[in-house]
């Protein structure tokens, strides 16, 4: 095991600060990253390492396999998430191989998750800060929100709250988002692809 094993993962969930985005699409990173808060028993803090909240603590199975977490909430709008997150990163000594984003995803369909490292922004603004910053070479969980209907702009869709049917499944499907963090977290992203990219 090397010393970068030992090294904590530092979790951010994208989204919008503010209370008139809490239930948007584009916000699903943060309703993941809420979730795991509440399993961890704490609550987000403003961090000194600037424009961001985090909460500290552990993941899995105490003794057996629980991994060191840093939550992370960036508390800048999307499109300027980077700094935030490149500000935790050099706070606790990391780089970009110990960062996992959960964010909102549209060419995947309502609920469907897929993990992977690295790769491209697909337009998505909140990754395109953070990959101007750090470059590409970090862990998603990519949390499928769809396609807009219609001729309905994307901007106009992701800033959205969920529909009335969609909010039915949502919990359900944030918590599986929660355990497929877990999972990468603590047993590495092919054994979470194997169990969570349906």
């Amino acid at each position: 095991m090397t010393a970068a094993d030992n090294a904590p993962w530092l979790i951010a969930g994208l989204g919008n600060p503010g209370r008139e985005y809490a239930g948007n699409r584009h916000n699903v990173g943060f309703m993941v990253a809420d979730l795991l808060a509440s399993r961890l028993g704490g609550s987000f803090r403003a961090h000194k390492a600037g424009r961001a909240q985090a909460l500290e603590g552990r993941l899995g199975v105490p003794g057996v396999s629980s991994h060191r977490v840093v939550l992370a909430k960036p508390m800048a709008f999307m499109n300027l998430s980077g700094g935030p997150v490149k500000g935790l990163l050099d706070f606790y000594g990391l780089t970009a191989e110990r960062l996992i984003v959960v964010h909102d995803e549209l060419d995947i369909d309502y609920g469907t998750l897929r993990l992977k490292r690295g790769g491209g922004d697909n337009g998505h603004n909140g990754l395109k800060s953070l990959t101007k910053v750090l470059g590409s070479d970090y862990y998603r969980v990519r949390f499928g929100v769809g396609r807009p209907p219609g001729r309905m702009q994307v901007a106009d869709y992701v800033l959205k709250d969920f529909s009335g049917p969609e909010r039915k499944e949502l919990d359900y499907f944030v918590d599986r988002a929660a355990d497929a963090v877990e999972s990468l977290a603590t047993e590495g992203l092919e054994r979470a692809q194997g169990t969570f990219n349906s």
